[in-house]
């Protein structure tokens, strides 16, 4: 009996969930991450799927996974091996064993490894029997033979009680990691009863018998002798939610436009793994969202400008080849010195590249990736709640200065989740000041001059099209300085490229100043950026208790630098930058800096690991 099975403490677990694209990964990875978050552990996560709408069952190119830290302190990153794995079949068995940290927990579903689906992933023997898991704690549990015990008497066929298995799985893992069974059971209500159709009170049902036979499994079994209790996490007090990067920015998108007063509106086409913010942005038109989603990414962000244009709190959406697409509309939305925030969910590339997969390539793109020049601030979220401040801070600095702004997030963020203490509305910075409009009744006996300039920001005059005596030229052309009409005249084209760059550059003045983690000065500085965020400062957090010579800084402004990074980095012999691409961020410091900046790449469709960062300091301290 596993009654009396001995409870542990734990500070930190890491689990990874793997099976066929139906098996329901997310949805239980989601599910344990809300229980978690709701026990008060801290949490973040990762999804990781197959781009084929429905690859080949039972294959490993078809194996979709969902892996998860829980702590009781602050967790950055999904963690490096998991301490605990669900592999539905052999195929996410040979796909994700050996990931495994050694000592770890499989648990499997023993009654899958039939001849047939070994055979489909090139076993030849059961690897449940042949001693090939030895190192491993294997739980080979009969789950499709218990479920249908379970949901015996109930008419649905095999193949459908089948698919419970992921429910009872979960109630093996909540009597394991000692969380609240009613949160599962009240999820399970809300998803498909009481109210739905026949049909799913049916699901309903069966889905919560399989969840309670995985408890009684668990509180049974003579199989598990150990369970895990994690304390809650030391964070602020506040309304905590559970929250994807992506759910973050629709929200961000909605709060913006309510603290500016204007109507947030978003053009945008779906492409994976931006498609999300479309999805829940197009649920708040109580709070006056408007989403079009457009025929094309070139349609989406033209429609953008236009709501800009029109006096709207505009928004695109996209990831990178969309991006490449919607080139030649942000520079329009440059030249006109419209306010537009752009928001790329990085994914690898070039061109369709991997469309479910993270990487964070996308940077110089964003920086140069337009005919001209065109200069553009750039703003990175660093973590899927990092994704709200990030986005609200793009409006705000789009608003005033009269400038397109690019939020760099990527999938891992966008799709991953972690707690995010929710703001109430007051908590906000009000962007009204920042929305200047032209009225003929605050300037009597004044021309409209749609290039005339704020003093401090260099903004230009904007005026809501129709406004009585502000008739004025628009269009893609070059401007004429202060009276807006399409000039060819070579010194005014130097003059307005100097004024657009200055513009930028004089950001620089008003932004945050880089915050150091560990020593002013040493022997090794990592700077990280977006999705490194969580890998980099792990890292050098554990290599700081080790006693090393490292301290680490964040980027969440890459363009403009922050002001006070040059003077960093020239207290340390070293400086490396980990980046998912093929160090892209670098090649921008060692312009800007002169500084001989050391790039660790990586660009698997994956996020760094702590470890990976820790190796390569220990490397460039000769260790």
């Amino acid at each position: 009996m596993a009654e009396n099975a001995k409870l542990t403490s734990a500070e930190q677990i890491v689990i990874k969930f793997t099976g066929d694209s139906g098996d329901g990964m997310q949805l239980i990875g989601n599910q344990l991450t809300a229980l978690a978050a709701l026990d008060g552990n801290d949490v973040n996560s990762l999804p990781d799927y197959p781009s084929e709408i429905r690859a080949p069952a039972g294959t490993v190119a078809g194996i979709s996974g969902f892996q998860m830290c829980l702590g009781d302190h602050k967790i950055y990153t999904a963690g490096d091996a998991p301490d605990v794995l669900v592999a539905f079949n052999p195929a996410a068995l040979k796909h994700s064993s050996k990931f495994v940290k050694a000592g770890g927990i499989i648990i499997t579903n023993s009654d899958s490894f039939t001849e047939k689906a070994m055979k489909k992933v090139g076993y030849e023997s059961n690897p449940l029997e042949d001693g090939s898991l030895a190192g491993y704690d294997v739980k080979a549990i009969p789950m499709f033979t218990l479920v249908r015990e379970a949901l015996a008497d109930l008419d649905m066929p095999n193949p459908a009680k089948d698919r419970c298995k992921n429910f009872f799985t979960m109630g093996v893992l909540c009597w394991l990691f000692n969380k609240t069974p009613q949160l599962v059971l009240d999820f399970i209500q809300e998803k498909f009863g009481p109210e739905a159709k026949k049909p799913k009170l049916l699901i309903a049902e069966a889905n919560t018998r399989a969840f309670k036979a995985g408890l009684h499994f668990g509180e049974t079994t003579i199989m598990f002798q150990e369970r895990y209790d994690l304390g809650a996490a030391q964070i602020e007090k506040g309304l905590y939610r559970n929250i994807t990067g992506n759910d973050a920015t629709a929200i961000a998108i909605a709060a913006a436009g309510e603290k500016a007063g204007l109507t947030p509106f978003i053009g945008s086409y779906p492409i994976t793994p931006a498609t999300d913010i479309l999805h829940l942005a197009s649920e708040f038109k109580d709070v006056g969202l408007v989403t079009m989603q457009m025929e094309d990414e070139i349609a989406g962000i033209c429609s953008a400008i236009g709501a800009s244009y029109a006096g709207n709190l505009a928004f695109t959406t996209t990831s990178g080849p969309g991006l490449a697409l919607k080139t030649e509309a942000a520079g329009m939305a440059i030249i006109l010195e419209l306010p537009l925030v752009i928001v790329n969910v990085q994914r690898g590339g070039p061109s369709t590249g991997l469309p479910t997969k993270t990487e964070q390539s996308d940077l110089l793109q964003s920086m140069f990736g337009r005919n001209g020049d065109s200069y553009m601030p750039i703003i990175a979220a660093n973590s899927p709640a990092d994704c709200f401040d990030a986005t609200f801070q793009a409006a705000k600095i789009a608003l005033k200065y009269r400038t397109p702004v690019t939020v760099l997030t990527d999938g891992y963020i966008g799709q991953g989740s972690c707690p995010w203490k929710v703001p109430t509305m007051d908590e906000l910075e009000d962007l009204s000041p920042y929305v200047n409009y032209w009225n003929p009744e605050e300037h009597q006996g004044e021309t409209y001059q749609p290039y005339a300039r704020d003093a401090e920001t260099l903004a230009r005059e904007v005026a809501i099209p129709g406004t009585k005596g502000c008739q004025h030229r628009i269009g893609s052309l070059e401007k004429q300085d202060i009276t807006g009409a399409v000039s060819h005249d070579p010194m005014n084209h130097q003059k307005m490229t100097e004024i657009r760059k200055a513009k930028v550059d004089n950001l620089a003045a008003v932004l945050p100043e880089a915050e150091i983690n560990g020593a002013d000065s040493g022997k090794v500085l990592v700077i990280s950026w977006g999705g490194t965020y969580g890998a980099v400062k792990g890292a050098v957090d554990r290599l700081i208790e080790d006693g090393k010579s490292v301290s680490g800084v964040n980027l969440r402004w890459v363009w403009p630098f922050p002001p006070n990074l040059a003077d960093m980095i020239s207290r340390f012999e070293k400086v490396l930058a980990p980046e998912l691409n093929m160090g892209q961020l670098s090649l921008l410091l060692r312009a800007k800096f002169l500084v001989d900046v050391e790039s660790l790449c990586k660009v698997q469709g994956d996020p760094f690991r702590e470890y990976e960062i820790i190796d390569k300091v220990n490397e460039m301290l000769g260790e």
